[in-house]
């Protein structure tokens, strides 16, 4: 019984170290500063929309089954990066921001989900990731201000950085803390230049405060030299006058002669002299101290500052001329090239125009050459055609003269009719009788002689042939309309 009793009582042991040994690898507590992401099993959780298929748990312990479920820690401290963004003002300057922002990711459950989503692998680039985000509002918000408004507001500028990246931050479940710009660079050398007429005004109105303070003060001096020596005069006088009292008394009381008293009063007289003397040259070596060296350092410093600013004039005209000179340089750089450009493509028309009329030319000489061969040709044929009629009528005449004859007067026969009535061209007045009767007769004795004798025919016909014209200078090949003939008038 008792070893039944410890079996029972160990396995109990066993059971319970088993049980706290589960329940400590099932157990997960989420830090202060951090939020426990729980995967693995559908859940729900508040805020978020359904079917994420994760757990938030922050703050608090939960039970998580190893194997199944996945945990997963997403920091919730502070986080900074400092800003270094070269940017470029609504002015065109360009200027080098520094700053920092300091951002955590939100304590509410959609704020840690969007950011378990983007970063709970990679929470290391949280700060790149963020940095980027700023650099890029800062440079476009940057272009549209001004350098005089960063300087004056720089809350301002501030607050539209905030306001720009909210809303991308926000979705990244990130929320920012702190944004201080702290530094704006001008490699330029904008802002110095900026401040530089307030500064000299300021050193002038020091200056101007100095300069009156130094003649109020050498008025004062002045003032009180002038009083003191006024005092050591009366001083003297009195002295003077008391010890020419002295003398006098002295004089008389001891009865002394003429002598004794001329010599004491011209003992006295010198030694008034020598005072006044040393009085009158320590109050120039005052003056000299106190009015023309300070005068001298005024003259020398207004001269220094003349002399600057005509360098600084100087050095400005140099630029400005050098720059006009070379402003005119490239003009005449360019105007030359556009000329050149112009005289090279007027070369090419050129040529191409000349190479068009010669070719338009040697066509046109091309085509004329060919037109005189064609009618040399043409001439050529027309003229052995001639010499084969004229040969082949020659032939014919010979075999068959006869024929030939009749042939050619027939031909002929309007030619050797006008060569009959030629024969009326000179006659002015003419009788004839019968009327119409003896006009008909004339015309018929007029034509017979025209066609008497066959003699006469061959003669004309081979005087015809050797000249090629008829005997009134009527071509064979053409009809030569003879002269008018004169209007002969007909009586009954």
């Amino acid at each position: 019984m008792p070893m039944v009793v410890g079996v029972v009582a160990g396995v109990a042991v066993a059971a319970a170290a088993v049980l706290i040994g589960l329940f400590k690898m099932m157990w997960r507590v989420a830090e202060p500063n951090e939020a426990l992401i729980i995967s693995g099993s559908k859940h729900r959780t508040e805020g978020l929309e359904e079917g994420m298929g994760f757990r938030i748990v922050t703050g608090r312990g939960t039970l998580v089954l190893p194997g199944v479920q996945a945990v997963r820690k997403l920091s919730l401290d502070l986080n900074e990066t400092e800003l270094h963004v070269d940017c470029v003002t609504h002015q065109g300057i360009p200027l080098k921001v520094r700053g920092v922002v300091i951002f955590k990711v939100g304590d509410d459950f959609v704020s840690i989900a969007n950011a378990g989503r983007r970063f709970l692998d990679q929470q290391k680039l949280m700060a790149e990731r963020v940095h980027n985000v700023f650099a890029g509002h800062l440079r476009s918000i940057v272009g549209g201000l001004t350098v005089e408004d960063m300087i004056r507001d720089r809350e301002k500028l501030t607050g539209q950085t905030r306001a720009a990246c909210g809303t991308e931050m926000e979705k990244l479940g990130l929320i920012v803390d702190s944004l201080q710009i702290h530094e704006i660079e001008d490699p330029t050398g904008y802002i110095q230049n900026l401040a530089m007429p307030h500064a000299a005004a300021v050193q002038r109105d020091a200056r101007i405060a100095q300069a009156e303070a130094n003649r109020l003060a050498t008025e004062a001096e002045q003032q009180s030299f002038a009083r003191m020596a006024q005092a050591t005069r009366d001083s003297e006088i009195l002295q003077a006058g008391y010890q020419a009292e002295r003398d006098k008394a002295g004089a008389a009381a001891r009865q002394a002669g003429p002598l004794a008293d001329a010599a004491a009063r011209q003992e006295v007289v010198v030694q008034e002299t020598r005072v006044a003397e040393l009085e009158a040259h320590r109050r120039e070596q005052q003056l000299q101290a106190d009015v023309r060296k300070p005068a001298d350092a005024k003259a020398y410093e207004k001269r220094t500052l003349a002399e600057a600013e005509r360098d600084a004039r100087i050095s400005g005209a140099e630029a400005k001329a050098k720059e006009t000179e070379l402003a005119a340089a490239a003009e005449a750089t360019r105007v030359k090239t556009a000329a050149m450009a112009e005289a090279e493509a007027t070369k090419a028309r050129g040529t191409a125009m000349a190479a068009s009329t010669r070719a338009t030319g040697e066509a046109e000489a091309a085509a004329a050459q060919a037109r005189g061969l064609a009618e040399a040709e043409a001439a050529k044929a027309k003229g052995l055609a001639e010499a084969e009629a004229i040969k082949a009528r020659a032939a014919a005449l010979a075999e068959n003269q006869e024929a030939v004859v009749a042939q050619q007067l027939a031909e002929n026969w309007p030619e050797i009719v006008k060569a009959g009535a030629s024969a009326f061209g000179n006659v002015d007045n003419m009788v004839v009788l019968n009327g119409a009767d003896g006009m008909a007769d004339m015309f018929a004795k007029a034509l017979t002689m025209g066609g008497t004798g066959l003699g006469l025919a061959r003669q004309l016909l081979a005087s015809m042939n050797q000249n090629g014209q008829t005997p009134n200078g009527t071509s064979l090949n053409g009809v030569t309309a003879p002269p008018p003939a004169r209007k002969v008038p007909v009586q009954e």
